[in-house]
Order: structure tokens, then sequence, then C-alpha cells
């Protein structure tokens, strides 16, 4: 069993999995691994993404170390940025791996 942030995992594929699995995170981290962005430049990114999932997700990206949310309350309105975390950038070959792997596909599969 592997440990992290007080949750059990049976392997590091499960770790792995458990970080940024699922149908938005590695979206997400996809579109981080560029730039920081806003929270409505991440929405218009995913449009398909509904308001409620994209702040689940980044919650969770965010309790798990991967990304940092830097709030500007100068003045109003309030902004928002999402950026990738040193712990977060460990994740950029992995996530553009990914990404050339459904290029491969969409080009040659589909």
């Amino acid at each position: 069993m592997i440990s992290f942030k007080g949750k059990q995992y049976p392997c590091c594929a499960s770790l792995t999995m458990g970080l940024i699995g699922g149908k938005w995170k590695t979206v997400i981290l996809y579109h981080l691994t560029q730039d920081t962005l806003r929270y409505n430049e991440l929405r218009k990114s995913m449009p398909t993404v509904t308001e409620r999932t994209l702040s689940l997700q980044l919650k969770a990206l965010e309790e798990d170390g991967l990304i940092k949310r830097k709030v500007y309350t100068s003045k109003p309105p309030l902004k928002v940025e999402y950026s990738l975390t040193d712990f977060g950038k460990t994740l950029i070959p992995l996530i553009k791996s990914i990404a050339e792997w459904g290029d491969l596909v969409a080009e040659k599969y589909a």
C-alpha cells in the first residue's frame, strides 16, 4: 500500500490515477501546462464542462497540491488565477504524452 495525504492506494498507478484520473482533471492540467488561467478562461477552453464540475475538480487538484489558486482582492471585480505548483509541473511530461497519444489515436484509429 502507498500512502499519500492520508489516503491509501494499492499501487503507484492507482495513486497516479487518483490524482489525475477522471474526465476533467487531466484536461484542466493540460490547459494549465501552457499558461496561468483565470476561471472563465478555463471554462471557455472546456465548453462542455459544467461550472459545478469545474469548481469541484479545481478544488480537488488544489487540495492534492497540483495547482494553486491565487485570489486578487485589492479591487472589485474579484480576480482568481490558477496555475501549476512545482509539484504539478512534474506532471507536464505525462500530460504531454497523454495528449500526444490522443492525437495519434485521432489520426490513425478514428
